[in-house]
């Protein structure tokens, strides 16, 4: 009896796992090579907040990173190390954009602690995260999972990182890119004045 009863037992836990575990409905990743879905949003930039689309940077080079949640330690780590190398990206004619589900207030709060000089998109509902294929990463807590997308100047995805290292990977990406050492873009010079 005791044996039955342990077996009855073991069973029941491992049905009650089973239909608790977390479901996970996300999308496939997108493919280097394939158009990024297009979306439109808000931006935070700061303590603002305007439109924006993606369609608003044709013709540039965008890195687009996902992350869980404002404010935990590896959502800062990897925030910090694209901040810590954001002039190096600015100088490279990049365009970096975070997107996690956060609120405005909280990306405002993640911006002004951080000094985040590159703007956080909102993504409540979870539509870019979906199309993207960051939906549901950690599908307990209804977070994204950590991937970064650098899409091209026509809109086509040219890398994919599906498995990010938050403190490495925004000099990882200058390094793919072959401009880890990008320079400020040359100034042009006045012309001289002509004399009549």
């Amino acid at each position: 009896m005791k044996m039955f009863t342990v077996a009855l037992i073991a069973i029941v836990v491992v049905v009650v796992a089973v239909a608790l575990r977390p479901r996970i409905a996300r999308a496939d990743l997108l493919k280097e090579g394939q158009i990024a879905p297009p979306f439109t949003t808000q931006m935070v930039t700061g303590e603002t907040e305007a439109p924006v689309s993606l369609a608003d940077f044709h013709g540039k080079k965008v890195i687009l990173y996902f992350y869980p949640k404002d404010e935990t330690s590896g959502c800062t780590k990897e925030a910090c190390a694209f901040r810590d190398g954001y002039a190096r990206y600015t100088n490279a004619g990049l365009v970096v954009l975070g997107c996690s589900v956060d609120s405005a207030e909280a990306h405002k709060d993640f911006i002004r602690k951080n000094g985040l000089p590159f703007p956080l998109l909102l993504d409540p509902g979870k539509k870019i995260a979906t199309a993207y294929g960051a939906a549901n990463g950690i599908p307990i807590l209804g977070l994204d999972r950590r991937i970064t997308y650098v899409i091209d100047e026509n809109g086509k995805v040219l890398k994919v990182y599906p498995s990010v290292d938050p403190s490495t990977h925004a000099i990882e990406i200058l390094n793919d890119l072959g401009v880890a050492n990008a320079a400020p873009p040359a100034q042009a010079k006045p012309a001289p004045p002509t004399s009549n």
